[in-house]
């Protein structure tokens, strides 16, 4: 199948299935980590940046990066990045890790549960949940252009 087709079905899914969106509550979940449980109920309080990744998502390789400055950054004023990866082995996660380090939670959905509960469309996507549970943003993919704008809606949620 050529990259054209496969756009233009992906864009007609994408059209057909919208992305749990900005105002809703967020759905909960209960997802493993290598900490332990990862609980949206117990992150309340906290700035929730949800990002969902997989080893072979390019995109997913340059936001890495992007994440760990903005927890780094803005831990203490209390953002928490959980990032849930989609690959069904753990080697492969391993192997991207290892070349891509992460300083915030990795969480595991290998059989893609919580990404059916988000309506996940493409990868990356991203769901910035403010301290009571409501997502305020909803975002599609990472290019260097929106690191700004996603930095700007984080300090928007830190601050109010």
């Amino acid at each position: 199948m050529s990259n054209s087709i496969k756009l233009v079905l992906f864009l007609a899914i994408f059209c057909l299935i919208n992305p749990v969106s900005a105002s809703e509550t967020a759905p909960a979940f209960k997802v493993p980590s290598a900490e332990g449980m990862v609980e949206l109920d117990k992150l309340r309080g906290q700035v929730v940046y949800l990002d969902f990744w997989a080893s072979w998502c390019t995109p997913c390789r340059k936001s890495f990066p992007w994440m760990n400055e903005m927890q780094h950054k803005y831990e203490k004023d209390g953002l928490t990045i959980v990032a849930v990866n989609l690959d069904k082995k753990r080697d492969v996660i391993d192997k991207f890790l290892k070349n891509t380090p992460a300083n915030f939670t990795i969480a595991y959905d290998p059989g893609g549960q919580l990404a059916q509960t988000y309506k996940l469309v493409g990868m990356p996507t991203s769901y910035l949940i403010d301290r009571n549970g409501q997502i305020y943003e909803t975002h599609v993919g990472f290019r260097k252009k929106d690191k700004d704008k996603l930095e700007a809606k984080i300090l928007s949620l830190l601050n109010k």
